[in-house]
C-alpha cells in the first residue's frame, strides 16, 4: 500500500464492527475504532439511541450524540421482530467485532449473545459492556455513571475534606469502560491474527474505575491512614495541588527536594527548604496546613498570570486553571487537532472529537458527522447481505427495518 493510501485508511481499515450499544460507554468505544478506519455499523432501535434526545441541541441535533457517534453508519432494526433478529445474526456472521451493552442476559435472549454468534463465526471478538460485569452479585443491577463512581470508591476520595463525596466532573465510569473495551478488542484482534479464534470480553464500569485508583489502593494496602478526601491536593505529595492567588488559583506540582528548594527560592524564603517540617515529601504532606499557609501568604500578593510566570521561570511546575471554553478554544487543542470541523448535512460546519493519539503517516481531520437514524440501512443490507432493494423494502414494510429516519 502506498503511503498516501495508508494515510487515508487508518490501521483498522477492513475491520467491521457491529455496534449494538447506546448512550456513552459503548458508543465511545466504537467511535475510537471508527476514528482509526474501522467500519462501524451502529444498530439502533426504531426510536434511535437515547443520546439523540439528550441535549444540548441545535436544530434538533444532539451535541452528545454527534460527538460519540462520529464516523459511523446507522442501521435501525426492531429487534422485537424475528426478521430483524435474523438480520442481526447474519450481519454478525460477516463482522470482526460485536459490541453490546445490554443488561447481562438480554443479548442471549435476543439470539445475539456470544455463544450463538461465535458458533457461526468462531473468529468473532465480542465485547459486553455493563455496569457490574456479566457475573457477580450485582450483575443484574441497573448502572449509571454516577452509581459506578459511587460504588467504585472514586467518589469517596473526591471532594473537600469537610465536604460530601463528589462526582468527578465527567462521566468517567462510562468513558473508562469504553476506553478499556477498545483496548481489549484490539488485543483480542491481535491474538486472532495468530490463533484464528475470537474472544468474549466482559467489561464493567465499576471494575474499570477500581483499576484507576492506584493511589487510594496503595494507601489501603500499606498506609497509616485510610484513603480520604483531600480536596485539590495530592494525598501523598506536597505541595501538589491548587493554591489561592490574588485573583484565582494556581496549581503546583512539587515532587522532590530540588523542586521544593526552587519553590522556596522563588518565594523569597530559601530557608523553607531547610525547615525540618518540610525535609521530605512525607513530612511536607504531614505538615500540609502550615506549608499551605506559607505558600498562600506569598501567592495572595500575585495574580495568577504573574505567579505562573515566576514559578515557570524558576523551574517549578505550575499552571493556571483554565475554564473549559478557554481550554477548547486555545492554541494547544488547535495545534493537536483534537476538535476537527466536520460538515453536517443540516447544521453546516460543526466541531467534533477525534481520538487523541497521533499515528505516524496517518492524516488527521478526516472525521464524518454522526449518521441520521437508519440512514445507511438499505446500503448496509444490500452490500453486506446481498439483499435486493425489493427485499429491503419488504423488511421496511414489515417494520423490521427503519430506513432514512429522523436524526
Amino acid at each position: 500500500m502506498d503511503p498516501e493510501e495508508r494515510s487515508r485508511q487508518g490501521p483498522l481499515a477492513g475491520i467491521v464492527v457491529l455496534d449494538f450499544t447506546r448512550v456513552l460507554a459503548g458508543p465511545f468505544c466504537t467511535a475510537l475504532m471508527a476514528d482509526l478506519g474501522a467500519e462501524v455499523i451502529k444498530v439502533e432501535p426504531p426510536q434511535g439511541d437515547e443520546y439523540r434526545r439528550i441535549g444540548p441541541f441545535r436544530d434538533g441535533e444532539s451535541a452528545l450524540f454527534q460527538l460519540v457517534n462520529r464516523n459511523k453508519r446507522s442501521l435501525a432494526l426492531d429487534l422485537k421482530t424475528a426478521e430483524a433478529r435474523t438480520l442481526a445474526r447474519a450481519l454478525a456472521g460477516t463482522a470482526d467485532v460485536v459490541v453490546e451493552n445490554f443488561r447481562p442476559g438480554v443479548a442471549a435472549r435476543l439470539g445475539i449473545g456470544y455463544g450463538e454468534l461465535a458458533a457461526a463465526n468462531p473468529g468473532l471478538v465480542y465485547a459486553s459492556i455493563s455496569g457490574f460485569g456479566q457475573t457477580g452479585p450485582q450483575a443484574q443491577a441497573p448502572a449509571f455513571d454516577l452509581i459506578a463512581q459511587a460504588l467504585s470508591g472514586l467518589m469517596d476520595v473526591t471532594g473537600a475534606p469537610d465536604g460530601p463525596p463528589t462526582r468527578v466532573g465527567e462521566s468517567l465510569g462510562d468513558l473508562t469502560a469504553g476506553l478499556y473495551a477498545s483496548w481489549a478488542i484490539l488485543a483480542a484482534l491481535f491474538e486472532r491474527e495468530r490463533t484464528g479464534a475470537g474472544r468474549h470480553l466482559d467489561v464493567a464500569m465499576v471494575d474499570s474505575l477500581v483499576s484507576l485508583l492506584p493511589t487510594a489502593i496503595a494507601q489501603w494496602m500499606f498506609g497509616d491512614t485510610p484513603p480520604a478526601r483531600v480536596g485539590n491536593r495530592h494525598p501523598l505529595s506536597t505541595p501538589f495541588g491548587a493554591y489561592r492567588c490574588r485573583d484565582g488559583h494556581v496549581v503546583l506540582c512539587v515532587l522532590n527536594a530540588a523542586q521544593f528548594a526552587r519553590l522556596a527560592d522563588c518565594m523569597g524564603r530559601p530557608a523553607l527548604a531547610a525547615d525540618p517540617r518540610y525535609a521530605s515529601d512525607e513530612l511536607r504532606t504531614r505538615n500540609e496546613p502550615a506549608l499551605r499557609r506559607d505558600i498562600e501568604a506569598w501567592l495572595e500578593t500575585l495574580d495568577v498570570a504573574e505567579a505562573v510566570a515566576r514559578l515557570g521561570a524558576a523551574g517549578v511546575p505550575a499552571s493556571a486553571i483554565l475554564p473549559v471554553a478557554e481550554a477548547l478554544e486555545g492554541a494547544q487543542v488547535a495545534a493537536r487537532g483534537l476538535l476537527p470541523e466536520v460538515a453536517h448535512p443540516r447544521l453546516g460546519p460543526i466541531p467534533t472529537l477525534e481520538q487523541p493519539v497521533h499515528f505516524s503517516g496517518l492524516a488527521r481531520g478526516r472525521q464524518r458527522p454522526a449518521p441520521a437514524l437508519g440512514a445507511d440501512g438499505a446500503a448496509i443490507l444490500q452490500a453486506r447481505l446481498g439483499l435486493t432493494p425489493e427485499a429491503v423494502a419488504a423488511l421496511v414494510a414489515q417494520g423490521a427495518v427503519i430506513v432514512g429516519g429522523e436524526t
